[in-house]
This record gives C-alpha cells, sequence and structure tokens, in this order.
C-alpha cells in the first residue's frame, strides 16, 4: 500500500483512487483459476506478502511446485457441473462397466444414480446377456441383480426400440413396484415406457396400457394370466414378439407344492414365442434343483449353451463361483444370532430386545409365518408405543403401499412382515431382521436376513428360538454353512427384564386387549370394520327367441348362471 502512495504522489492521481488501483494490481498478478504449469516453465514469481489478510478464497503460494498442486487439487475438485459430469463418466469407464460394452448412455445414468463400479454377478452376467446367451445367475441377496439383467435389456432395447420387448416375472406385488422404478430410473435418458402389471389394482386400466405395446412389462405371474385368459387378443398381442424374459427370484416362481405359481407362469410363457426365439434369464439368491435343471433343457442347434453362474462369499469375504459349500450365499457382514424364549412368551421378550439401548433406535423388520400372528403382532406392538406398521396379505394393496412407503421413509422404526417381504426389497436403512417365527425351509431365513446388510452394509438378524425350534435352526445352519451365536448387549439380560420389571403383566394385558380387537372386527386404529361387501352379479343377457317354458324349465334354469358369461372373471 505505501508503494502505491509513492506512485500516486509522483504521477498526481487522487488519493481516493488508490484502492481501485490496488483492485486492478490484484486482478492483473492473480493467477488464473485453472491454471496448470508446465514441468519447463521457468516462471519465477513470487507474490508478495499483503500486510492486510485477503478476503479471496484462492490462497497465494510461494513456489511453483505449491501452484502445481493448487491446479492438481482444483483439477480433482471440479466446480463447474459439466466438468464433474465429465469426471464421473470417466470415472465409471474406469470402474470397468465401458469393459463390459456397457453403452455410454447407460454408463452416465448409472453414476448420476452412484452406482460406479459393477459387482461380481454383473461382471459375469452383462457380457453374457449382450451377446445374445441365455442366462441363470445365482448371488446373494443386494449384490445388484436387478441391474444385471435390465442394463443389458435396456441396451438392446435401444437398439432396436419396439413394444413389447421385454417382460420380467416376479413372485411379489411390492418387488415388482421397486424393479418398475428402478427400470424407469435407469432408462430415464431414453423414452421408454415400462408398465406395471400387478394384482390389488384396476384390470381395465392394466388392459389399456398393454393394449398400447409399452416396451417393457413388469408383472406378478397371476395378474399377467388373468390378462391373457380374459382381455382378449388384441390386449396381449405385443406379447408375442418379447425378445426377453426374466424370471426374478426364480426358485420361488418355479417352486412345486402347495401355492405353487407354476400354473400361472406356465400361462404367461406359453404366451410369449417359443424358447428359441427370445432370450431367457433366471436370477435367484438361491439356486434350487428346479432351476438347476433348466440348464438341461433341450435347444436348438443354433442356439448357444446357456451361462451358469453361482456367486457366493466365504466368510473371509472372498468372492467364489463355484458354489462349493464351503461358501454362503449371505453377506459377510451380516452378524446372526439366536435368543432363547419360552413358548409362552415370545411377544414379551420381543418387546424388550426392541427396547434395549442398542436396539432402540434401529430400524427392524420382524418376518412372521402367519397372516395373523403379523396382524397381532402390529396390534400389540403399537399398543406398547413401539413405531410400527405391517405387510402381509390380509392388507388391500392401497394400505400395503402405504405401509412399505412409511417404513421406507422412517415414518416407522418397525415393519411386522410375512415373506410377502422377504424377497428383493432393498430398504437401506434395515439394520435388524427379527424372526419371530423360525423360518420352515431354510432358503426363506437367507432370503428374510438379506433385508440387512445390503451393499457392503453392517446388519444384524436374530432368531427367537423355542423349544421345538432346534431341528429348525440346526437345519439353517447347515444351509448357510455358519452357527448362530448367542445374542447378548452389554448390560442387557433380556430374561431379567421380563421377568424383574413388570413386562410380562404388562405384555400379557396388552395381548388380551388386542385379540378382543380383532374378534370385533377393528381395524389397528380401533375403528370399526363394515363386513358388508357389495357382490355384482352380471347376470348373462337371455335370448329373446327363447319361449317362457324354456326360460323356467330346470336344465336351462342349471344352464343360466353367471359362470356362463363371458364377463365373467375381468374382475378377478
Amino acid at each position: 500500500m505505501s508503494s502505491l502512495l509513492v506512485q500516486a504522489r509522483e504521477a498526481s492521481i487522487d488519493p481516493s483512487d488508490i484502492s481501485d488501483i490496488d483492485e486492478q494490481s490484484e486482478l492483473q498478478t492473480r493467477a488464473p483459476k485453472r491454471r496448470r504449469l508446465s514441468e519447463s516453465s521457468n516462471d519465477s514469481y513470487t507474490a508478495a506478502p499483503a500486510p492486510l489478510p485477503t478476503l479471496s478464497r484462492i490462497k497465494k503460494k510461494d513456489t511453483d511446485d505449491s501452484k502445481k498442486a493448487t491446479a492438481e487439487s482444483e483439477t480433482e475438485n471440479p466446480i463447474l457441473i459439466k466438468d464433474a459430469l465429465e469426471i464421473g463418466l470417466q470415472d465409471a469407464g474406469e470402474s470397468s462397466f465401458k469393459a463390459l460394452n456397457v453403452a455410454p448412455w447407460l454408463i452416465g445414468s448409472l453414476t448420476t444414480m452412484a452406482v460406479r463400479k459393477p459387482t461380481a454377478i454383473q461382471r459375469a452376467c452383462i457380457p453374457e446377456i449382450l451377446s445374445g446367451r441365455d442366462c441363470i445367475g445365482g448371488s446373494r441377496t443386494g449384490s445388484g441383480k436387478t441391474i444385471a439383467f435390465a442394463v443389458p435389456m435396456l441396451q438392446k432395447w435401444a437398439q432396436d426400440p419396439f413394444g413389447i420387448f421385454g417382460l420380467v416375472l416376479t413372485p411379489t406385488r411390492e418387488l415388482a413396484l421397486q424393479i418398475f422404478e428402478q427400470i424407469k430410473a435407469i432408462s430415464a435418458p431414453q423414452s421408454m415406457k415400462p408398465v406395471l402389471i400387478t394384482g390389488g389394482t384396476d384390470m381395465r386400466a392394466q388392459a389399456i396400457a398393454l393394449s398400447q405395446r409399452p416396451h417393457v412389462v413388469i408383472a406378478t405371474p397371476g395378474r399377467l394370466a388373468d390378462h391373457i385368459n380374459t382381455s382378449g387378443e388384441d390386449t396381449i398381442r405385443g406379447l408375442k414378439r418379447v425378445r426377453m424374459v426374466v424370471l426374478d427370484e426364480a426358485d420361488r416362481l418355479l417352486a412345486p407344492g402347495q401355492g405353487s405359481m407354476l400354473p400361472d407362469v406356465g400361462i404367461c410363457l406359453g404366451a410369449l414365442p417359443p424358447s428359441d426365439e427370445r432370450q431367457t434369464l433366471l436370477f435367484t439368491a438361491t439356486l434350487t434343483p428346479e432351476v438347476r435343471a433348466l440348464k438341461s433343457t433341450p435347444r436348438a442347434a443354433d442356439k448357444p449353451p446357456v451361462f451358469v453362474t453361482e456367486i457366493a462369499t466365504t466368510s473371509s469375504g472372498e468372492t467364489v463361483t463355484d458354489g462349493s459349500s464351503s461358501s454362503t450365499s449371505l453377506p459377510p457382514t451380516l452378524k446372526q444370532t439366536y435368543l432363547k424364549v419360552p413358548m409362552t412368551h415370545r411377544e414379551a421378550f420381543l418387546h424388550v430386545l426392541l427396547s434395549t439401548e442398542g436396539n432402540a433406535k434401529k430400524s427392524a423388520i420382524i418376518f412372521c409365518n402367519h397372516t395373523k400372528t403379523a396382524d397381532l403382532l402390529e396390534r400389540l406392538l403399537r399398543r406398547l408405543e413401539h413405531r410400527v406398521t405391517s405387510l402381509h396379505s390380509l392388507l388391500p394393496q392401497s394400505e400395503r403401499s402405504a405401509n412399505l412407503a412409511r417404513f421406507r421413509a422412517s415414518a416407522a422404526r418397525v415393519l411386522v412382515a410375512t415373506d410377502v417381504a422377504s424377497r428383493g426389497l432393498d430398504i437401506p436403512s434395515v439394520s435388524l431382521v427379527v424372526n419371530f417365527d423360525v423360518p420352515r425351509n431354510p432358503d426363506d431365513y437367507v432370503h428374510r436376513v438379506g433385508r440387512t446388510a445390503r451393499a457392503g452394509r453392517e446388519g444384524e438378524a436374530v432368531t427367537l428360538v423355542g423349544q421345538r425350534d432346534v431341528e429348525l435352526v440346526l437345519a439353517i445352519e447347515a444351509r448357510v454353512g455358519q452357527q448362530m451365536e448367542e445374542w447378548s448387549e452389554e448390560g442387557v439380560s433380556v430374561e431379567g427384564r421380563v421377568v424383574r420389571t413388570g413386562v410380562l403383566k404388562e405384555v400379557g394385558s396388552t395381548k388380551r386387549e388386542a385379540m378382543i380387537e380383532i374378534e370385533e372386527g377393528r381395524d389397528v386404529l380401533g375403528r370399526k370394520r363394515n363386513k358388508l361387501k357389495k357382490v355384482r352379479v352380471r347376470m348373462p343377457i337371455v335370448s329373446l327367441t327363447k319361449t317362457a317354458e324354456q326360460n323356467h324349465s330346470p336344465e336351462n334354469a342349471r344352464q343360466i348362471t353367471p359362470a356362463n358369461d363371458l364377463a365373467v372373471g375381468i374382475g378377478a
């Protein structure tokens, strides 16, 4: 400042303009924001130390090395949105999505979703699917199987866009909705039209959407089979052009026995082109014998063999692809524990378990084997002042979607559910899974505890074990290849709190109130339900040419029933 004052005096400049000269001098001597000095540069400029603290966010350095460091740091942390997008695409390419021959627009879309590196199942399956091979992929829960089949499907659709290009079948409505939303997010840069076909919603709107030839259909087998049987040829004609069909959670779709979906799946596949004219993809976390048997099915001579991969993790976290017995389909960050409880006081132990210091703030899912148990538990825990909601088949679809949305938004801390919530749902906030009832099938245990510890996060699964559940626990341990540890928390004795603090009396009286509420037909909020339902029966139009005697004859009375009407079944 003193040197500028001397110059101003010599040049007869008004001292009031000194501040303007100071600002211009700083602007001239300031280095460019994104300037990079080469190694051969001989610039020996050194900024003079300012007597007053500067307000500029760009710090002046003393040496060329420090200038290089500043330029490099600015390059690593770009400010412009355009530069950030370019660097994001570069990082995505370096993460080997580009090496998998994924289209640039898909790489950019995945980058905006914070998906930069492909998982093991994605690295194995995406190139094979793009080459046109049928695929059977098995990988642990939360490993990115949806992206493994969605990315190649969208890329092949973009090369030849028409409808209906792809069909995705899933066992549950919630999983179908989740896949629908993920496909919409990935295909955002393109004008793709996916459609969701599930039960619990109006069939007429779905039939109209199917007739408009959407690009991808995500459906549950039961509702799509209803459309194939009742909605008419014009509605399902687009299914005869399907190029790719995906069976997600294939072990459940192809499982035989009571409640099997095989008949509906057969109807859906029968409306598609023959297997040699389309590409079939099967994905699951548990490869059952029914799924493995599809590898040896007869194939056309000009079609490549089925690509089969089973990716699991060892106890040390290493990835293996041979599906050996030493590997497990559970994430390595999952902690498996058990808690011994008496059969008659399971609810009291559950209440204390959810109320401990370590679990009081955790988001938890409680799995039950029966819908009535889930309904009773929700009412019980709500009266015990837990923020709880439920998800089971007794609820209407609108209430199921609303309850799941509340749980995703953390408006409810606890979700009481049956196995409809054990397949494919991705809720990152879940850190605790409680098996109130031990699952009868060890594969169901794998899917249940897979709702936590997803994508490298930590999680805990607690199984309440009664006197009659020992054999089931041993079968589960043999299936997953690991032994459960007894649940413990420092300074906490669940049994002591149940016995000494009066929890048994409180939970017992609350359980009786909840059971009375169910018997009175009230909902979880205590409101009286109207059990009367309107039943609309569409009677057939009787031909006017029939005589009165024919109309009133017993034989014709038996034939003219609602089941004979072609309109019956549209509202099923």
